[in-house]
């Protein structure tokens, strides 16, 4: 419930790259509408120090994670892709195993949007979640994913420390609980994952020549 007195103070949630969380904070704007939700937009590598310094409360988290001092609860998965050239011979694929990869340069120490950004110039491909993916998202490459490659996972943080109230609230909101149901009510399913698109059978990579960037 709403309290007569509202707080001042924000009730702020940080999204990584990737993380949509518009549907949830429309739902909080429906119940709480005098108690303010800010998203806070942050890279991977701040995902739990905006818990640390205070700039906001939970945290919607790519796993792994530093979890000292924090409590953190798993949402869902999402499958990888492979972020490609669209003039890279195997940019016509529906489905890759990193071994079809072997040959690549892997940009795996850039941030999302740079690596993108010197994949389409020609040079390299990238490792994404597939949210990511799309977030970044150009004409001149596509994203096909990679079948035998460990799904990565979402999550929400908050400080063990934290005792404000909101943080509950937020929790059965996310988890799908009705204004009216308990505490103990179970969380709504996850959402069926699309079927693995069926792969093809790459050609065989020329050696050792190189495309040039």
């Amino acid at each position: 419930m709403t309290p007569d007195h509202p707080r001042t103070e924000p009730f702020r949630v940080a999204a990584v790259p990737g993380v949509t969380p518009d549907k949830w904070v429309r739902r909080w704007g429906e119940r709480h509408r005098q108690e303010p939700l800010e998203v806070v937009r942050v890279e991977d590598t701040d995902q739990t120090a905006v818990l640390h310094d205070g700039r906001a409360q939970m945290s919607f988290v790519r796993l792994p994670a530093d979890r000292d001092g924090l409590h953190l609860i798993p949402l869902w998965s999402e499958v990888q892709v492979v972020v490609l050239s669209k003039d890279h011979p195997l940019a016509e694929f529906d489905a890759l195993e990193r071994a079809d990869l072997a040959d690549d340069l892997v940009l795996d120490d850039l941030p999302a949007r740079t690596a993108v950004e010197t994949v389409a110039a020609g040079t390299g491909i990238v490792l994404l979640p597939m949210s990511v993916a799309r977030v970044h998202q150009r004409k001149d490459v596509r994203a096909v994913p990679v079948t035998d490659l460990a799904e990565t996972q979402v999550g929400l943080a908050w400080r063990v420390d934290d005792e404000d109230p909101r943080l509950e609230e937020f929790i059965g909101i996310v988890r799908g609980r009705t204004e009216r149901s308990s505490r103990g009510a179970n969380p709504a399913p996850e959402p069926r994952k699309k079927a693995p698109a069926k792969k093809k059978t790459p050609p065989p990579r020329r050696k050792p020549g190189r495309r040039r960037s």
